[in-house]
């Protein structure tokens, strides 16, 4: 297959470095990205819980320039059809959207359409991989995401987001459910890609896993990629969910410690 990198994009006007390339160059001759990062540097993640009372669990999340909010309700009697009650666990219902001014493209994005559909789906296989679902049968766990910006890494994003909503409804879970994006350039993956990345032509997947165990709750490729590049990539892919997994818990432990001094304990 070869080298599947793209040095020409729509965006390359805006980040073209020197008069002698031909575009976007993804990884400098030094190491660097377009962003100033090495290639397996995470972007800078920070994040809040409980931002919503009104919800049993909600969390807002930055990871680079993405930025997402989630909320979690439940667990509560399962609505609409009888035919979804599971006797021996709960449903995970999961919907996706994205804002009007999320993107440089303002246009409407109705609620339903195949990508929110699919991002959605994603999601809610990653939940039930993670969320111990057997503690509340005949019930219902519902979790809302929403991306306020988007600047790649949507599906990721929203997994951190959903993660720290899901621990602020008091929700067991097996472990942190913990996502990134990673692409493969010049025989280099790269960590936790960024849209001009994502839209550079680059052989890129999307991994969830639950770092305690190693297990992957969702692996998701939206382009060819050579074999021989598939282990390395999920092995670095792996490696950034980790990290990101220790960033989440220090979120977690710091409201933790907010909580208690608020209730005066």
């Amino acid at each position: 297959m070869g080298n599947v990198v793209q040095r020409q994009t729509r965006g390359a006007l805006r980040f073209e470095v020197c008069g002698n390339m031909a575009g976007l160059e993804l990884l400098s001759d030094q190491g660097y990205r377009l962003d100033g990062r090495k290639a397996s540097e995470l972007r800078k993640v920070q994040a809040r819980m409980g931002v919503f009372a009104q919800a049993d669990g909600s969390a807002y999340l930055e990871q680079g320039n993405t930025k997402a909010l989630a909320v979690v309700y439940g667990p509560h009697e399962v609505r609409g059809l009888r035919s979804r009650i599971r006797h021996d666990r709960a449903v995970i219902n999961c919907q996706y959207s994205m804002a009007t001014f999320s993107t440089a493209e303002r246009k409407r994005r109705p609620h339903g359409d195949r990508k929110s559909t699919e991002m959605s789906l994603h999601l809610k296989q990653t939940f039930e991989a993670a969320v111990m679902t057997q503690l509340y049968p005949r019930s219902q766990i519902d979790i809302y995401v929403k991306i306020l910006q988007s600047d790649g890494g949507n599906y990721s994003v929203c997994v951190n987001a959903a993660t720290l909503a899901v621990i602020d409804a008091g929700i067991p879970m097996r472990d942190y459910v913990c996502a990134c994006t990673v692409g493969f350039v010049d025989e280099t993956p790269l960590t936790d890609l960024c849209h001009a990345e994502e839209s550079g032509g680059v052989s890129s997947l999307a991994l969830a896993l639950l770092p305690r165990g190693g297990q992957i709750a969702l692996l998701q490729m939206d382009a060819r990629l050579h074999q021989d590049h598939l282990e390395s990539l999920i092995e670095a892919a792996m490696t950034a969910c980790k990290g990101v997994s220790k960033v989440l818990d220090e979120v977690v432990r710091q409201h933790l410690q907010e909580v208690s001094v608020l209730s005066g304990e």
